[in-house]
């Protein structure tokens, strides 16, 4: 079946292929019959990993809190904190001073950034090698395992923090090593299970699973903080990690690596599948193309745009909960739940945003380009306003929620945007391109608490708060703009399946010239 292009090479209508080549002619695609296939149970599971994967990541923002001793902390002398957001019958009448005992551990917020930050120290040494094994080894075990890893040492946080300080860093580094292959074997899978016009639906789902984790774990980590077993905050770290032991095991033992190694899916699903993802789908061990990679411009549009998703993700994500703490003087309870409202706005955001990308590329009204580009922008200005925003609200907390929660849920955009834009440009190397961007990625993402952490070190003041989201939002600005020049939907040339049969007769013709060349020399050397 021929597939129509139009001018900038962007296939337009019914999105039936991974691409379309120009004079290639590609077998029609066996119906769909079933509503609930076996590609939609392996997504459903890499949903529910991706939530333990955010839960891991996030319950320490919240325990944090409950584990420092926050009256006990050196503060700059002149600034007065207590008295700028104060006990004032605003608060008093809202039971915002509810009592609540300070932890036992005096870290000040540069340490409290360090312990933050050392979880994705762990986190971006692992991502780019797995990407490249999961293309060649496949990528369920990779996953599987490193977040047996990460769960099993969850368990051992409370343990590490009495030890001392470097033992915690240890453990959630350690943790952080687990967690890396996550989201470059996912993005493997994806592109072997999700054929390309469901691709901005599931891929937007398994990813809102970050969400779901981070509403799941911030308001339940501060239940437990307030009122569970072993002393409140470790319980937060046993009953995650439980949940994420038992999510492992299952994933390993129901999950297979792609359609055609399935023993149990449809035959028409499988044929449908294979048809769909053509050259992409099985565990196959092409050459990688990294010269054509690294001059990719749509490829360095992704990874700035991640980057600055990261940066500003990373700083709401980690800091809220202390913000809350520290300037809105919310308990602990109250801090989790509230904290938790943005995302689960960007939860359903996300979702919504799905289907709307999904319909603009099935109209055949828009490209994959425009479409990408139209929601990341809402994805990435968005969030970025509200910072700017929420940073003049002065000591009205639910105004500030409220700002947040808006400008976090659009940020659910970006996953119908750049997120999946790998599956576009190169969906047979899509596990490695996200490998490198999201590894990047999170290299920035570890500056931000840190950043937080020094700017607003013995003064955590609103202005120094200020400093903090307008550094966010700027960086969310720039990288979203670099995104809308370069960035492009269209499936590269250097992935087209083609160029491997080319290299690889290349590389015999060469092979064959050097035998010849080498017998001549021998047979010359001999007379």
């Amino acid at each position: 079946m021929p597939v129509d292009l139009n001018k900038n090479g962007d296939c337009r209508g019914k999105h039936v292929l991974v691409w379309a080549q120009k004079d290639v002619d590609l077998q029609e695609q066996p119906a769909k019959k079933a509503w609930i296939g076996t590609r939609h149970k392996v997504t459903f599971l890499l949903f529910l990993g991706m939530a333990n994967a955010y839960i891991m990541r996030t319950n320490m923002s919240v325990a944090v809190v409950a584990m420092v001793n926050q009256t006990a902390l050196p503060k700059d002398e002149g600034v007065d904190v207590d008295d700028e957001c104060g006990v004032n019958s605003y608060y008093t009448t809202n039971n915002h001073t509810e009592a609540h005992k300070d932890g036992q551990f005096i870290w000040d917020t540069t340490q409290q950034g360090f312990l933050l930050s050392s979880f994705f120290y762990g986190y971006v040494i692992t991502q780019i090698p797995f990407g490249i094994l999961s293309k060649k080894y496949g990528a369920k075990y990779f996953l599987g395992v490193g977040m047996l890893i990460n769960s099993v040492f969850g368990l051992l946080v409370p343990v590490s923090a009495n030890m001392g300080f470097m033992w915690l860093v240890a453990v959630r580094f350690i943790q952080g090593l687990g967690e890396g292959p996550i989201v470059p074997c996912t993005h493997a899978m994806l592109a072997k299970w999700i054929p390309p016009n469901e691709r901005s639906r599931m891929g937007a789902f398994v990813y809102a699973g970050a969400q779901f984790g981070t509403v799941i774990s911030m308001p339940l980590s501060g239940i437990l903080s307030e009122h569970g077993f072993a002393g409140g905050w470790p319980s937060i770290f046993y009953v995650f990690g439980v949940i994420g032991a038992i999510w492992s095991v299952a994933f390993l033992i129901w999950v297979h690596e792609d359609p055609e190694s399935h023993p149990t899916i449809a035959e028409d699903e499988k044929k449908y599948i294979i048809s769909s993802v053509w050259g992409s789908a099985g565990v196959s061990s092409p050459p990688v193309p990294w010269k054509s990679i690294l001059k990719s411009l749509p490829f360095w549009a992704i990874l700035i745009a991640h980057m600055g998703q990261n940066y500003g993700y990373e700083t709401l994500m980690t800091e809220l909960p202390t913000f809350m703490k520290q300037v809105l003087h919310f308990n602990i309870k109250e801090n989790g739940l509230l904290s938790s409202f943005p995302y689960l706005a960007m939860w359903l955001f996300s979702m919504a945003a799905s289907y709307v990308a999904d319909w603009m590329i099935s109209s055949g009204r828009y490209t994959h380009t425009t479409t990408r580009k139209f929601v990341n922008a809402i994805g990435q200005y968005g969030p970025a306003i509200a910072l700017i925003a929420a940073s003049y609200t002065g000591c009205n907390p639910y105004l500030t929620v409220a700002i947040l929660t808006v400008g976090v849920g659009l940020n659910g955009g970006i996953y119908s945007g750049f997120k999946v834009n790998h599956l576009d440009i190169s969906p047979r190397f899509a596990g490695i391109l996200m490998s490198f961007t999201n590894c990047l990625a999170n290299l920035a993402g570890l500056l931000a608490p840190i950043t937080a952490g020094y700017i607003i070190h013995g003064k955590p003041t609103q202005a120094a708060w200020r400093k903090v989201f307008f550094i966010s939002a700027g960086v969310y600005i720039l990288c979203s703009t670099i995104y809308q020049i370069f960035g492009s939907g269209v499936r590269q040339a250097w992935d087209n399946p083609d160029n491997d049969k080319r290299q690889s007769d290349s590389g015999q013709r060469q092979h064959r010239t050097d035998i010849e060349v080498s017998a001549l020399d021998l047979v010359r050397d001999v007379k």
